[in-house]
Parts: C-alpha cells; structure tokens; sequence
C-alpha cells in the first residue's frame, strides 16, 4: 500500500480534524448539565486512529494519481461516517449502529434524514453534534467540487477547472490555496447568517446550530416541526436567502472577492437557478390558487420550493396535503438540486443546462440537416467527450434512482415511501414524501435494511455516482 500512502496520511488529518471538533459538544454539555464521557471517548477513539494514519504516513509523496485521488474521495466520506456515529453509538440514547451509521451519514452528506422522533427532547450535545457534521459536509463537498472532482472528469465536472493546466500532480497544492478562501467564505457566511437568525428571536444555541445546517443546505434542525416551530417570517426570510447562499457556484464569491463584481448577474448557472426557483413558484401558487384544496399560502410555497430544490430539505408546512400535483413538481425538484459548487446535491443545474443545450442542437440538425452547430456554455465550446461524460452521468442517476426504489420496495415499503425515499437519499434533500418519511415524519420506523440501502443512497448521491462506482472496475485500477 505504498503507493496510497498520500492518501492515508490525509485521511489521518480529516480523522484528527473530526476528534477535535468533537470537543466542542463537550463544552455545551457542561452549560447545559449534560456531562457523560460519549463525545470525550468518540474523540479519543477518532484521534488515536488518525494519529495512526498520519505518523504510519509521513514519507509520503505528496501527490495524487487519479486513482489515488478517487480512493481518497470515497474513504474520506466513509471515514468520516464511521467515526461520526461514535458519539452516537456512546451516548446513553441506546442508538444501534445502524441507526448511528445512518444519521452520521446523513449529517456529513448534508441530506438532513433523521431516525430521531423526539428532536424537542434530545441532549444539546447530540443536536449540535448533527450541525457540526452537516456544516463539514458542506464545506467538505465545496473543496472536493471545486478541485478533485474537476480532474476527476466525473459527470462534466472538469468544466470547473481552475485553470486549464489542472492536474492530478498539482491537486494538493492547489487545494490548500483554495481551500482556505473557501473555509474563509464559509465561515464568514455560517457566522452571518447565525447572527441573523439571532436578530431575529431565536436562541443562541438554535442559531448556532441552524446557520450550520442552513448554508450547508443541510436541514437538521432542532426540532419535529423544523424551521416552522419558530413561526416567524423573518426567519423563513432569513433561512431563504442564506440557504440561496449555500446554493450558489462558490468559485463565483471567489472571482468577486478577486474583483469580478459582475460574476453573480453574469454567470448562467445562477441566473437559471432563479428562473427554475421563479417558475417553480408560479406553477405551484397557480395550481393551489386554482384547486379545491384551499392550502394556497405564498410564504410557505416559496419557502419550501427553495428548501427542496436545493436539498435543503427544511419544512414549515406539511406540503402533503397540498394535492398529488404538489408531490410531482417537488419530486422534479429533488432530482434537479442547486448550481455545481455548491452545498447541493442533486443532477445540478449546469447538467440540465448543457442537456438542454443538446437537445435543442440535435433539433436544429433534423431541420436543417447540412447545418453545422456548435455546441457551446458561456461561450465555450464543448466537445462530444463532455457531452457524453454529461448524458452518462443522468442515466446512471435515473437507474441508480430506480434500483434503489426497487430494493426498497423489496424490504416492504409502500410505493411513494420507496419512491420518495430513493429520490431523497440520492438527491441528498432530507425529508421524504408520504405519510411516514414525509415532512412531518422520520425514518425511524423503516428496517434495517432499508436504512442501509438509503446510506449507499447518500452517499452515491453527493460523490456524483462515478467517484464510487469506477472503483469496483477492475481496469480502472489496471489503467
């Protein structure tokens, strides 16, 4: 394993890096009388086994080869999921490892799933342990989107190459510099958007950690009925733009601190998001204006039109009751997701924007068949190599979407809890639809089985599919 050696010595830091931020849980189980060895012991534990990679490591190369650096992707997730059940698994709420495991990677993918019933009830550690790892997932998929996935080639992501001469070689240096201008973003962003939700009612501990699980456009919250306990229109307002915030390309607030004022009224990614969020809006207020159903309340259709599209998955209304329509455009939302680089999940907007794309030119070429067409996004051409890295990355996404509601339906779940619950675990969104995972549902009922296959759902999902299954192909690692 000599080869891997980079790899490991990295996965060391990330696992030392997780012991220590289980100490700040610590700190609110002494002001809030809580003290029990769960998080002190987890953190020992995670500290000791990164201690391990990273002493057994330190002759490392420091570069990465591609298949090194798709190893890394994986194992870091995985890594992280395993160590962040621990304090979980130590605590005295008696959680199995499979419910541990599920919420832990849930929390670090930023999907916003939950097996616990009686958030109102839960320890301030635990809950604060749940926004710590939705907030280092979120920045943990920014870094990893904008430099591994790039020369990774995965689903057209090496659009958002930095610069054209990326390399495998390069990646470590290069991420270090990004890096701290993204955590710099991030940090900045998380410590606004808390201030904000403090300005406007809630409590020190319920902005600290809703800001995190908010610009991770993650959704955990304290609470069953999420964001609509607080009851507050400044707060929906708040959580809006911060989650609108999270959602938006952050190589895009790195070009505007670098000068480029401009970036966010001239880049296509965002000014689609908003005409699909705009439109999304309209079809909906039509559709509840015009029903029997008499649930029409713009607050709440705006609000959980942002909060779906983007994964976020927080709720201030029970969306269910709005009609069987309502279930379908949000169905549609979950799959599409929020713009790439983004704290979302999802196809992402640049893929819908690029297929679109294509299959206008392919028109064009049936009406005018001696016409030469050439494909471009902001004013670039593309090549076929991307088009198909692009088409091939929605058709794994649909038949992995399908499988897994098939499997689901296999362990005896109704038709819209499998089909819904697939949608959310792949597109990383949280709440499910229905009367069990539904908005004002958990997934504590469902078997074992099932929550395991909504794990590898998760984590497919947020890694972009190919950045894990390429690892099961033999000739990958031949090449």
């Amino acid at each position: 394993m000599s080869n891997y050696k980079t790899v490991f010595f990295t996965l060391g830091i990330l696992q030392i890096i997780l012991g220590v931020f289980m100490f700040i849980p610590i700190i609110i189980q002494f002001i809030y009388s809580e003290v029990d060895s769960s998080f002190f012991g987890a953190s020992i534990v995670t500290i000791i086994f990164g201690t391990l990679f990273f002493l057994s490591n330190l002759d490392h190369d420091k570069k990465l080869s591609l298949q090194q650096a798709f190893l890394l992707t994986s194992l870091s997730w995985l890594s992280v999921a395993i160590f962040g059940s621990l304090p979980f698994i130590f605590s005295d709420l008696n959680f199995s490892f499979t419910n541990a495991f599920f919420e832990s990677m849930s929390g670090i993918t930023t999907t916003g799933s939950t097996i616990i019933s009686n958030l109102d009830e839960m320890p301030k550690s635990i809950l604060l342990w749940r926004a710590i790892l939705q907030w280092l997932g979120g920045i943990g998929i920014i870094i990893m989107a904008i430099t591994l996935m790039p020369i990774m080639n995965v689903g057209g992501m090496q659009l958002f190459k930095i610069t054209n001469n990326d390399s495998s070689e390069k990646i470590l240096p290069k991420s270090k510099e990004i890096a701290l201008r993204l955590i710099y973003i991030y940090s900045s962003l998380t410590l606004l958007c808390g201030l904000t939700y403090k300005f406007f009612g809630m409590s020190f501990f319920d902005s600290l950690t809703h800001s995190m699980t908010t610009i991770a456009t993650g959704g955990f919250s304290n609470y069953n009925e999420s964001i609509g306990f607080f009851n507050s229109i400044s707060i929906e307002i708040s959580a809006i733009i911060f989650i609108v915030l999270g959602s938006l390309p952050f190589i895009a607030y790195i070009k505007f601190i670098s000068g480029n004022k401009k970036i966010f009224f001239n880049d296509s990614q965002i000014r689609t998001f908003f005409k699909i969020v705009f439109l999304s809006i309209l079809i909906l207020s039509i559709y509840l204006i015009t029903s029997s159903s008499g649930e029409f309340n713009l607050r709440s259709v705006i609000f959980n039109i942002v909060s779906i599209l983007t994964g976020t998955g927080y709720v201030n209304a029970d969306f269910d009751t709005w009609g069987s329509f309502t279930l379908v455009i949000f169905l549609g939302l979950m799959f599409i997701g929020g713009c790439a680089g983004s704290t979302t999940c999802g196809v992402k907007i640049f893929r819908i924007q690029i297929l679109y794309l294509f299959v206008v030119n392919q028109l064009k070429k049936i009406i005018y068949p001696k016409g030469v067409f050439v494909l471009k996004y902001e004013q670039n051409p593309i090549d076929n190599k991307f088009i198909s890295s692009i088409i091939s990355f929605i058709y794994m996404y649909l038949v992995i979407f399908f499988i897994l509601t098939a499997l689901l339906s296999l362990t005896g779940l109704d038709f819209v809890t499998s089909i819904s619950g697939a949608a959310t675990s792949i597109s990383n969104v949280g709440p499910g639809l229905g009367s069990i995972i539904g908005p004002n549902g958990d997934f504590s009922s469902l078997p074992d089985v099932s929550k395991w296959i909504l794990t590898l759902g998760m984590i497919l999902g947020r890694l972009e599919l190919f950045a894990i299954l390429v690892l099961f192909l033999p000739s990958f690692w031949r090449n």
